[in-house]
């Protein structure tokens, strides 16, 4: 079983070219758009969901410490980059960070909890960053609004992918070899375009 689904990641991997993340979202127009937003850019929903399946793979402490982690560190990077903090790098570590998860999903290699929290927060300060410097360059009065969607868009897709990880039913175990195909295959597609 493990095998086919390596393969199915793999095969599913080579066609992600056509989901292209960041299309320019439009985050800045209220709270519905800061809803919609993880669901509508691939790298976001992608992320979001496999966040999700990796707690409940992990399980124990994991299965609520992943997720809050995201949340948080996700809002700290929004916050420095609506006050115009801006580093290099955040779409490549954006990208790297689809890559490594979906290997990580995909043939489900066991991290030590202090590495998983540390590169769930590494993802989710990139993933915030990149919000909010949107934000920030679109001057918007309100910023609060679009970034509160986005973040209760976040924890509904991190609960979401929860369940898919808690489901051990071969339709939906095959469901997350198909999220781990398309991460790496999204991530190797926005790395060669960054």
């Amino acid at each position: 079983m493990m095998k086919k689904q390596f393969t199915l990641s793999i095969v599913l991997s080579l066609f992600s070219g056509f989901a292209l993340a960041h299309p320019g979202h439009g985050l800045t127009h209220g709270f519905t758009a800061g809803l919609l937003h993880p669901l509508l850019g691939w790298d976001h929903l992608l992320m979001m969901l496999a966040v999700g399946v990796w707690a409940a793979n992990v399980g124990g402490k994991a299965r609520w410490q992943l997720p809050l982690t995201f949340v948080c560190t996700m809002l700290l990077g929004a916050l420095l980059g609506m006050a115009g903090i801006a580093i290099g790098g955040v779409e490549s570590t954006i990208a790297a960070g689809l890559i490594a998860l979906g290997v990580v999903l995909m043939t489900r290699f066991a991290i030590h909890r202090e590495l998983q929290l540390l590169l769930t927060a590494l993802f989710a300060l990139m993933h915030g960053l990149a919000h909010g410097t949107e934000l920030y360059q679109d001057k918007m009065a309100n910023m609060a609004l679009p970034l509160l969607g986005m973040l209760i868009a976040t924890a509904g897709l991190h609960g979401l992918g929860y369940v898919l990880g808690m489901q051990r039913h071969r339709l939906l175990t095959l469901s997350q070899a198909l999220l781990a195909g398309l991460m790496l295959g999204l991530g190797a597609n926005l790395l060669l375009t960054v």
